[in-house]
C-alpha cells in the first residue's frame, strides 16, 4: 500500500427521507440520500421549517426564572 494514498469502502446505510437503502460513498453525490428526490424532500422540510430545534429562553413579556423572587 502506497503511503498518503487514502482508502475508501463503500458502506449501505439507510435513507433518512425514505428508509431505503442508500451507498455511502464519493460515487453518490446525494449521499447520505438515495437520490436527488429524497434529498429535495429533506431540503423543502428544512426550508420550511418544518424540523426546528425548541428554543429554551421564555418570550420577552415573562421573566426569567423563579417568580418569588423577583
Amino acid at each position: 500500500m502506497a503511503t498518503g494514498t487514502p482508502t475508501t469502502t463503500a458502506r449501505w446505510v439507510d435513507c433518512p427521507t425514505c428508509k431505503g437503502k442508500s451507498l455511502y460513498a464519493p460515487g453518490n453525490p446525494y449521499r447520505p440520500f438515495c437520490s436527488e428526490r429524497c434529498k429535495n424532500l429533506d431540503f423543502g422540510a428544512w426550508a420550511s421549517e418544518s424540523f426546528s430545534v425548541p428554543d429554551p429562553t421564555p418570550p420577552d413579556d415573562q421573566p426569567f426564572g423563579d417568580p418569588r423572587l423577583q
